[in-house]
C-alpha cells in the first residue's frame, strides 16, 4: 500500500498527465492520420514495456482467463477510447467538445457501477456528478463551438467520440470487476497487444498511413508515449486497484478544465469568467463525489 502522501498525489497527477492527451494530439495529429498515429504509438509502448518486463522479471498472469480480461480492458480503455478520442479530434470535432463528451463517463459509470459491481452511489455522490458534468459543460461551452458545421456533419463526428465514451466507462467496470489487480509491467504489455493489432488492421483498411516525422509529430509521440501510455496508464490501473469505480470515474470530470488550463498556458487560450466558475463547480462536484 503507497504512503498516504503518495496515495494523495495520485489521483491529481493522474489528472495532470491524462489532461496532457489533448494536447498531445493537437501537437501530432497535423502529421499522421489518427489510427496510424495511436499504432505507432503502441508499438513503442509495447517494446519498452517488454524491455522493461524482462529485465526487471516481472510476473507474468499464469491464468489464461486472466491474461483475456486483462486483453478485454486494453481494447476497451486503449484501442476504443483512445481510437474514438483521436478519430473525432481528426474528423473535425473540437477537442473541448470531444473532453465534454467523454466526460459523461462518470454518470455512466455511477448508473452501472451498482448493477455491475455492488457499488452503493450515496446522495453526495449524486450529487457531485452532476455538478462534475454541469462545471464541465460551463469550461467548454465558454472557448468551443462546433466549427459550423451542420447537423448531419457535427453528428457524424460525435460517433466516434460516443465510441469513446462507452469504451472507458465499460473498461473501467470491466478491470474492476475481472481483473483489478496485476503486474503493471506485464499487464501494460498484454492490454497493448491486442489494442496494437485491432486500431493496426482498422488504419490499413481506411487510411493512407503517411506520416510526417516532423520535430512536433516526434515530441507529441515521445509524450504520448512515456507521460501518457506509461505514466497516466499505471496511475490509472493503481487508482482502478485501490479505490471504487465511482470515486475514479469522478477524476475525469477534472480533464476538460485541466486541459483549458494548460492550453491557456501553451497557446495562450483565453479563460473566461464563466469557465473559471465552471472549474470551481467541476473540482467541488469531484470532491463530493469521492468524498462520499
Amino acid at each position: 500500500m503507497p504512503p498516504p502522501v503518495v496515495q494523495t498525489a495520485m489521483p491529481l497527477l493522474f489528472v495532470l498527465l491524462w489532461s496532457t492527451g489533448f494536447i498531445g494530439a493537437k501537437f501530432g495529429l497535423p502529421y499522421a492520420e489518427p489510427l496510424t498515429f495511436l499504432s505507432v504509438r503502441y508499438v513503442l509502448v509495447i517494446v519498452l514495456m517488454t524491455a522493461l518486463a524482462l529485465a526487471m522479471r516481472a510476473p507474468w498472469p499464469a491464468d489464461r482467463r486472466q491474461i483475456v480480461h486483462i486483453g478485454v480492458t486494453g481494447l476497451l480503455v486503449h484501442a476504443l477510447y483512445l481510437g474514438g478520442v483521436f478519430v473525432a479530434i481528426h474528423q473535425g470535432l473540437p477537442a473541448g467538445v470531444t473532453a465534454l463528451v467523454v466526460g459523461m463517463q462518470p454518470l455512466l459509470t455511477a448508473l452501472a457501477a451498482g448493477w455491475l459491481l455492488g457499488e452503493r452511489v450515496s446522495r453526495a455522490q449524486w450529487i457531485g456528478l452532476a455538478m462534475g458534468f454541469v462545471g464541465v459543460a460551463l469550461v467548454v461551452g465558454s472557448k468551443t463551438g462546433t466549427g459550423g458545421a451542420s447537423g448531419p456533419e457535427l453528428a457524424a463526428m460525435m460517433v466516434p467520440a460516443l465510441a469513446a465514451l462507452v469504451g472507458i466507462t465499460l473498461g473501467t467496470l470491466y478491470q474492476k470487476r475481472f481483473c483489478p489487480r496485476f503486474d503493471l509491467r506485464t499487464g501494460s504489455v498484454i492490454q497493448f497487444i491486442p489494442t496494437l493489432a485491432v486500431t493496426a488492421v482498422i488504419a490499413w483498411s481506411v487510411e493512407t498511413q503517411p506520416i510526417d516525422w516532423s520535430g512536433e509529430f516526434v515530441f507529441a509521440l515521445v509524450w504520448l508515449v512515456v507521460v501518457l501510455s506509461l505514466g497516466a496508464i499505471s496511475l490509472l490501473n493503481l487508482l482502478i486497484r485501490s479505490g471504487s469505480a465511482v470515486n475514479v470515474a469522478s477524476l475525469f470530470y477534472l480533464t476538460p478544465p485541466t486541459t483549458a488550463l494548460i492550453a491557456w498556458l501553451l497557446f495562450d487560450e483565453r479563460l473566461s469568467a464563466v469557465a473559471l466558475a465552471g472549474m470551481a463547480v467541476a473540482v467541488t462536484g469531484v470532491w463530493l463525489a469521492r468524498r462520499g
